[in-house]
């Protein structure tokens, strides 16, 4: 890891081309906000203290995690002013590495190998560089004859400039280490330039008495800023695909990668398979030798080791070593899912606590339930958990067998090892190993079919 240093994240002033009332470096990128991969970057390699120039006003600081320090930039304009902006927040000792929040796809590999480079060359200013890129519109790198760093030339407009920049290929990416005091002596007295005062100011002056210092990225995919939501798709685009290739090299199969929707917080077992359309959100958890898909989302979803699950929801809950949910599923909030327990075609589970090994095969809603160990709840039944005003909970005890379209009105609780008949409705408690029924007598009308016939108007 590389010396300890301040991060400066510049997080104002950024252009509104995103069409959104959100401001742009909140807009997320595989469940993170731009911002944040910025700062999971600049901590994973090392920064002590995380700064972020905001604009007062913007909604920028009130995004931003909590260990994060905020300097509002009041007045002045461009980067240099951003920079002067944050002054008291930085520690003098420290290096400072600058980072653009709107370069979401920045690694701690990248600011580490800055910081290191920036370190051993002992200079006031370190530039990241690449010439990977095709150049229009960046700022080029000269150098000397000798191959030291003379200058950065805008060629945003290329009027005027002479044929030797053009054809440089080496571009500044817009991510600098400095020497704190270096810096603020520099900005300082930089003269602003179409009443902007810019960083690349202080570059040049430092570049007078040879202190700059290059290191060169393959990873062009640092300089990919975000402007627009087409340039925001791009960017969860690649982000995903390093998410995705990450869980892959960490044992993981993802059957189809380009169908999958998934977050930067998700972890997943070793030996798992992820199928075709997978949308994994949020703090998703998921264990080793599961099998998930088509097409099921989760939500801030723990799974135990060698679930499987196919075509479900899956929101806030919980599902053991084992378990096997779907087709058709939907575990909500506070659903307890227990080892070997089965949770099948079109069954809804809410706020209920299903035991080891038992089954739940179709067509059902449990809410507000528990379910014992070995119970066999059969199709069509239901808890009616809610009396217009109050929750109420049901309790099916240990190897319980109920009978289809059984109807439970909490708060009622059946005894281990009960039955109840189909078509039941439950309400009262069924005693331990009772058979609880609750249904009209049956009657048959003899004859009724031939009464309707004769009864039919002729045509």
């Amino acid at each position: 890891m590389a010396e300890p240093f301040t991060a400066l994240i510049m997080a104002a002033g950024h252009g509104t081309r995103m069409r959104s009332r959100l401001p742009k470096v909140l807009h997320p990128v595989c469940g993170m906000t731009m911002v944040e991969w910025v700062i999971d970057a600049a901590r994973e390699a090392g920064a002590q203290e995380v700064v972020c120039v905001v604009r007062p006003g913007e909604g920028v600081a009130e995004g931003l995690p909590q260990n994060v320090i905020v300097a509002e930039q009041r007045e002045g304009e461009g980067t240099g002013a951003a920079v002067l902006a944050a002054r008291e927040a930085i520690v003098p000792e420290r290096p400072l590495a600058v980072l653009s929040a709107d370069h979401p796809l920045v690694t701690d590999e990248v600011v580490s190998g800055l910081i290191a480079a920036h370190a051993a060359e002992q200079a006031a200013a370190t530039v990241l560089t690449t010439d990977t890129l095709d150049p229009a519109g960046y700022g080029r790198v000269i150098r000397r004859a000798d191959g030291a760093f003379e200058a950065i030339v805008e060629t945003k407009h290329t009027d005027g400039l002479a044929p030797e920049v053009l054809a440089t290929r080496e571009i500044n990416l817009g991510t600098y280490v400095f020497q704190p005091d270096s810096l603020f002596r520099a900005l300082e007295q930089v003269e602003p330039l179409d009443g902007e005062v810019y960083l690349t100011g202080a570059i040049t002056a430092f570049a007078a008495d040879g202190r700059v210092a290059t290191t060169a990225t393959t990873d062009a995919d640092v300089a990919r800023g975000v402007n627009t939501r087409a340039d925001l798709m791009e960017i969860e685009q690649l982000a995903r695909r390093r998410l995705i290739a990450a869980h892959g090299r960490n044992g993981v199969t993802f059957v189809a990668p380009d169908s999958v929707e998934l977050h930067a917080g998700v972890t997943i077992g070793e030996d798992t398979r992820i199928g075709v359309g997978a949308t994994l959100l949020g703090a998703t958890a998921i264990g080793a030798g599961c099998d998930i898909g088509p097409h099921v989302t989760t939500y801030d979803a723990t799974l135990g080791d060698r679930v499987g699950v196919a075509h479900s929801v899956l929101i806030e809950c919980e599902v053991a070593d084992e378990a096997s949910i779907g087709p058709f599923a939907y575990l909500r909030p506070g659903a307890r899912i227990g080892p070997r327990a089965k949770i099948g075609a079109f069954v809804e589970v809410k706020n209920s606590a299903i035991g080891e090994g038992a089954k739940v095969p179709h067509l059902s809603y449990l809410g507000d339930a528990d379910v014992g160990e070995g119970a066999n709840v059969a199709a069509g039944n239901i808890t009616a958990n809610y009396d217009g005003r109050d929750k109420h909970r049901t309790a099916i005890g240990q190897d319980v067998k109920t009978g289809v379209h059984t109807s439970f009105v909490a708060p009622v609780s059946v005894g281990d090892r009960a039955y109840t008949g189909a078509g039941s409705v439950i309400v009262e408690d069924v005693p331990e190993g009772a058979l609880g029924i609750s249904r009209p007598q049956q009657r048959n009308v003899e004859g009724y079919a031939q009464r309707v016939e004769e009864e039919e108007p002729s045509p």
